[in-house]
């Protein structure tokens, strides 16, 4: 019966398994979908860009009250203009010639092709983005598990150096004192080794089992034994 003590002592010291719904966690930002974003100014580009082709349309075939109404809503689609530029429009109009009408479109679809080379860059620049941080979250994961190994193997080796020690005494008592102390240390040196293997097995939770099962049977064979001794006393030798 002393030899279970190191089981129990054993079983006692297990790790309890921490529930990762209840664990807080830092909450990750959440992403922006910038293809969606791009695709909704488009949109709006192209209804705009569609009502001033009308309105000029309508300009040349003698309806001007038509040509406004797309016009306001092209202007719906757009940002308020500050005033310097409503400005800079406003003298253009006034003083401007078609050859620098014609300048001012150059630069207009200069600026334009301008501006969908840089959002075409930002979109390449977010996806790697995203790449080299999967990348680093990847590598974070993969240091967690060394880490986590590398301790589990710590636990081992400490349980194996227990095990051992365990072990060098009994064999010192089986050799000095006796084997029937020293015999209960080397079984019970060699179970403490052996623990750690023994919870990675899959079969662990049927060893508990069965070893409280046994415990339970071997108790309750211990308390009948006793309360029947003495109950029922062992009679003396007949002389």
């Amino acid at each position: 019966m002393k030899c279970l003590i190191p089981f129990l002592l054993l079983l006692v010291g297990c790790t309890t398994k921490v529930d990762p719904s209840k664990v807080s966690t830092t909450p990750a930002p959440e992403p922006i979908n910038l293809a969606a974003v791009g695709q909704g100014l488009d949109v709006i580009d192209s209804r705009v860009a569609a009502s001033v082709v009308v309105s000029r349309e309508l300009i040349q075939g003698g309806k001007p009250g038509k040509a406004d109404q797309e016009l306001s809503i092209a202007q719906s689609l757009l940002p308020k203009p500050t005033e310097g530029d409503v400005a800079v429009s406003r003298l253009r109009a006034d003083k401007a010639s078609d050859a620098e009408y014609e300048a001012q479109r150059k630069k207009a679809e200069a600026k334009q092709k301008e501006s969908e080379d840089a959002w075409k860059k930002l979109e390449g620049q977010v996806i790697k983005n995203k790449e080299v941080l999967k990348a680093k979250d990847d590598r974070i994961a993969e240091l967690e598990a060394e880490i986590k190994r590398i301790k589990h193997q710590a636990d081992k080796n400490l349980w194996s150096i227990a095990g051992v020690a365990v072990a060098v005494l009994g064999a010192f008592a089986t050799a000095f004192a006796s084997p029937k102390a020293g015999v209960p240390l080397l079984a019970c040196g060699a179970a403490i080794g052996a623990f750690p293997h023994v919870v990675d097995s899959q079969y662990f939770p049927i060893i508990v089992g069965v070893f409280l099962a046994l415990s339970g049977a071997i108790g309750i064979w211990f308390i009948w034994d006793y309360a029947r001794d003495r109950i029922n006393p062992p009679k003396p030798p007949a002389e």
